[in-house]
This record gives C-alpha cells, sequence and structure tokens, in this order.
C-alpha cells in the first residue's frame, strides 16, 4: 500500500524484507538522477495490527508513531481493547495556526463583535473540516477553546473598563463558534461509500 501527496509518501508492506527491498530500490532511483531521501524524513519502523504484540513479546516499548500530512499516527486500542489505527492534529501545527489567529485578532481588535465571530467562525469551520477525523476529539476541542480564549483576551484589551468574563466570553462563542464534532467517517465506512459492494466489480 502506498500513500501519496506531492513528495511526501507512507508505504506499507505486509513483510519487513519487502519494506527494506522497497527502500533500496527507490534510494537506487534517486540517486541515477543526483537526488536522495530525506534522512529525517525517512524510516523504517513497525506498525499496524500486529506491531505492539510482537514488539512485547520481543521486550520492546510502543510502537513508534509517525507523522502525515498534519497527523500523528498511533497504534491504539479500542474501547473493546481491539487495534485502532488513531489520528491526532500534530501539536506544533496547531500552535502556529493559533499564533496566526493571535495576531490577526490583534488587527482586528476594534471590529464589532459580530464581525470578528463571524471571521472566527470561518476559521474554526476551516480547521474542522480537515482536522474533525475520528480519534481526534480532544485535538479539535482543544483548538476551540483556545481560540475562544484568545477572543476573551482580545476582547479585554480593548476596554479596560469592560471586563471580558469568561462567561460572557462562553456565550460568545456559542453564538458564533461550530461546536467540535467528528465530520469525517471512519476509513473503512468511506470506502464502503466510495466503493460500494453491490457493485458489479465489487
Amino acid at each position: 500500500m502506498v500513500v501519496r501527496y506531492a513528495d511526501d509518501i507512507v508505504a506499507g508492506f505486509e513483510r519487513e524484507a519487502d519494506a527494506r527491498r522497497f527502500w533500496n530500490a527507490m534510494r537506487a532511483r534517486f540517486e541515477r538522477f543526483s537526488l536522495e531521501l530525506h534522512a529525517e524524513k525517512t524510516r523504517l519502523l513497525e506498525f499496524g495490527r500486529f506491531a505492539a504484540p510482537n514488539r512485547k513479546r520481543r521486550g520492546l516499548g510502543k510502537p513508534e508513531t509517525f507523522t502525515f500530512l498534519g497527523f500523528i499516527f498511533i497504534c491504539g486500542k479500542s474501547r473493546h481493547g481491539a487495534f485502532q489505527l488513531q489520528r491526532r492534529s500534530r501539536g506544533d501545527r496547531m500552535r502556529a495556526t493559533l499564533q496566526e489567529v493571535k495576531a490577526q485578532l490583534r488587527k482586528r481588535m476594534h471590529d464589532p463583535i459580530p464581525s470578528q465571530g463571524r471571521w472566527l467562525r470561518s476559521v474554526v469551520q476551516g480547521y474542522f473540516a480537515y482536522h474533525a477525523v475520528p480519534t481526534n476529539m480532544r485535538a479539535i476541542g482543544a483548538f476551540r477553546y483556545h481560540v475562544t480564549d484568545l477572543w476573551r483576551r482580545t476582547l479585554r484589551r480593548r476596554s479596560q473598563k469592560d471586563a471580558m468574563t469568561w462567561k460572557r466570553t462562553t456565550q460568545l462563542a456559542e453564538d458564533w463558534l461550530p461546536p467540535p464534532r467528528i465530520l469525517h467517517p471512519w476509513p473503512d465506512q468511506r470506502f464502503d461509500v466510495k466503493y460500494p459492494r453491490w457493485e458489479p466489480s465489487a
């Protein structure tokens, strides 16, 4: 299995030997064109359904994680203890986005509250449109919380006499910001929608 976006790829193999052959072949092909793999981003790791039990049997720690397209991919478990591929938003990317929101709020500090609210709603909706995937509820909830807190701080700065309490800001957030909720289906559900099993080719 190969997942590719621009020049970033993740290749999955059932056997380690196949993964190493692919790695060596790709490196050799790059060298033909005077290119090389990114040393810090390219690595071979044990991942998937059997990674945790296999590593435990060998006396090793938890399976490694990897990052791809703004997410951290984790070998996790469901509530019933079964293997579950989990995705979490990268913390550094979230912090960078929040810094941009903070800078923009300073520029919009004296705009009417409805104007600020409409802009922040578009920001939060855009973030959710990408990050609201299964197993990532905590991250999108945290993003909305921090946006709300940045809004409160901005409103407090523009008027020293009118203290913006957390209660008042929470009400503004309820009026203008979408609540955190998962917007994307689980990967197996998405596959079933795209390739229904009743099709003759399925």
